[in-house]
């Protein structure tokens, strides 16, 4: 959050003159961080200095870590930071680092691992919807919300709107329509993801799941059906890259209000 951000929203009175002032003295002391700064922990080297750069700190890919090692950067991470995001974090892992940080919270769907100093504050007004066809892409859907939320947007989630019902998408349109952005997570043939697009005025980021029977590919058949989509304004991440969509989808709700000056 920066300053400009921090003002507006004193001046609007969500956020109280104490709390933005302990924000403040977090900011100033960010840039004040020699820039480069790398936490050191041996089989690691955590970029301490990535918030100052692209605005969020550096996200733990929990996959092929160790608890211990997974631990060891949360804390570090912890140490300099006012929020931390590990995702694909096993319930073992979790665990190894609500041990030494129970205000931790840990997420089974989205198997995301959160850490917050302060309340998180909206970065503006409005919202990003995810939206996903069924509940077996609840796990991607869930990471995307959960990342777009961690840096500092709303979300409306809207789960469980496939094609194989489409009249459920329906009841919910104007909610999708409200969104700055929005993503879809869908697996089988994805299409999903051209249907919104071709139904609102808004950015779409697409993922396609892994679910699906065996001619879906382990969701390559969703990957190349998004990737063809005739609808504009769709863009695709990778095969279950919730974390992906979910990030530039908040990026995009950001940086509406640059785009109002």
């Amino acid at each position: 959050m920066d300053i400009d951000q921090l003002l507006k929203l004193v001046r609007s009175g969500d956020l109280e003159p104490d709390e933005a002032k302990s924000h403040l003295a977090e900011w100033i002391k960010k840039q004040e961080a020699p820039a480069g700064e790398i936490g050191h922990l041996g089989f690691a080297q955590v970029d301490l200095d990535r918030e100052r750069r692209t605005g969020f700190p550096e996200v733990i890919f929990g996959e092929g870590k160790s608890p211990e090692q997974l631990q060891a950067i949360f804390l570090k991470l912890q140490e300099h930071s006012g929020r931390v995001l590990a995702t694909r974090v096993s319930q073992d892992k979790a665990d190894a680092v609500l041990q030494m940080l129970p205000e931790a919270r840990y997420n089974a769907t989205a198997r995301t691992l959160t850490w917050l100093k302060h309340p998180q504050v909206p970065v503006r007004a409005g919202y990003v919807a995810v939206v996903c066809a069924g509940t077996s892409d609840l796990p991607v859907a869930e990471e995307a919300a959960v990342t777009a939320e961690m840096l500092g947007s709303r979300v409306e989630r809207i789960f469980d709107v496939g094609v194989a019902g489409i009249h459920r998408l329906f009841g919910r349109l104007e909610l999708i329509r409200g969104a700055d952005a929005v993503v879809v997570a869908a697996g089988m043939e994805g299409a999903l993801a051209s249907v919104i697009g071709g139904l609102v005025s808004k950015p779409v980021v697409a993922v396609p799941t892994s679910v699906g029977y065996g001619a879906s590919f382990d969701g390559l058949a969703a990957l190349l059906a998004m990737l063809n989509s005739c609808a504009p304004g769709v863009t695709v991440v990778n095969i279950d890259n919730g974390f992906g969509a979910g990030y530039a989808a908040g990026l995009i709700h950001k940086n509406m209000e640059k785009k109002a000056k």
